[in-house]
């Protein structure tokens, strides 16, 4: 790559720094962004000070911090010599991101290439995916490593728009016939009322979250023919029974809003070379009182069977707007 990494001895007149060369200037101004907001960014997260030296970065402040800026710049710096661009959130999840191991991942798999250099990435047909925080990259890994695989945690964290993301990666790369995403159809503390039109268009506004993860993994056309060949289904779970599902790739969405018994349907539908993902989020649950949420019944039920997956989200893990973030912490310090 040709970055190069020097830490200049102490001086009792200088503050400690650390220096990054950067052989391709074009490259670099790219890494610095427009007025160098990237720098600014990463200044502002990690606690240090960048300032730009012909082709050099120095970075000044604590040891620990210097370090994780260094490793975040030469990380941003590979993917702009890879041909790929960096944005706001690209530079967010590199900060989030424990980086002492890099290079020496776990591979889950010869059969899926998603590991590069102790990377995770997710090829789409539209874009490249990476998980942008530890919690992430854990779970991404989890849904490649397991049949059946639980992600838990509040909004905003990624969990159905990565459990789509691999589906669709899977899909593209032959290891599954098709793709099939479920959610209930439960109103969310409102009642909608009659819905018109046939039953496509009664279930769609329930379905339209998926609808979205899929237009931006794969074309808006072929999104249109694959669901019209079926090879893509989008249906409610009250859809599901009765059905075996092999060689598909099945996501239950927003599964605390499954009752008991539909939860226990919708996992014996695990067909034949199938893999399943359940996301959910303990804190939305939309059911009647007294109807007990088939999400805390699978984890209470499952958590202890070997090949099954749980993996779990914090506020911290949240990859929306970052006052996502600070309104789940106040909600949970009122319901703690």
């Amino acid at each position: 790559m040709g970055i190069s990494a020097l830490t200049p001895p102490p001086s009792p007149d200088d503050v400690p720094e650390t220096l990054l060369d950067f052989p391709d200037n074009r490259l670099l101004i790219d890494l610095c962004g427009e007025f160098d907001r990237n720098l600014a960014q990463i200044e502002h997260g990690l606690g240090v000070q960048i300032l730009r030296r012909g082709n050099r970065l120095a970075i000044m402040g604590e040891p620990d911090a210097r370090d994780k800026a260094a490793s975040v710049l030469s990380g941003l710096y590979q993917k702009l010599e890879a041909g790929r661009t960096i944005d706001t959130g690209g530079i967010d999840g590199e900060m989030r991101m424990d980086t002492s191991e890099n290079g020496t991942g776990t591979r889950p798999g010869d059969q899926f290439e998603m590991f590069r250099g102790g990377r995770v990435e997710i090829k789409t047909r539209k874009k490249l995916v990476e998980p942008r925080t530890d919690a992430q990259k854990a779970y991404v890994t989890a849904l490649y490593e397991n049949e059946l695989a639980f992600g838990i945690g509040p909004a905003g964290t990624g969990k159905t728009y990565l459990a789509v993301a691999v589906g669709v990666s899977m899909f593209i790369g032959g290891h599954v016939d098709r793709i099939i995403l479920s959610r209930p159809a439960v109103e969310a503390g409102e009642r909608l009322g009659f819905l018109p039109g046939d039953m496509k268009e009664k279930v769609d506004p329930y379905m339209q979250p998926l609808y979205d993860a899929l237009g931006d993994f794969l074309p808006g056309k072929q999104v249109a023919k694959l669901i019209e060949e079926k090879r893509i289904e989008i249906a409610p779970l009250a859809f599901m029974r009765g059905r075996t599902l092999s060689r598909a790739y099945v996501v239950l969405d927003e599964a605390q809003n499954a009752t008991a018994m539909q939860m226990k349907m919708f996992l014996t539908r695990l067909g034949e070379g199938s893999r399943m993902v359940i996301t959910g989020d303990r804190s939305q649950v939309d059911l009647p009182r007294g109807v007990s949420s088939g999400l805390a019944d699978a984890e209470r039920l499952l958590s202890r069977i070997d090949k099954i997956s749980f993996n779990y989200f914090t506020s911290k893990d949240v990859v929306r707007h970052p006052l996502v973030a600070a309104i789940i912490e106040a909600y949970d310090k009122v319901s703690a």
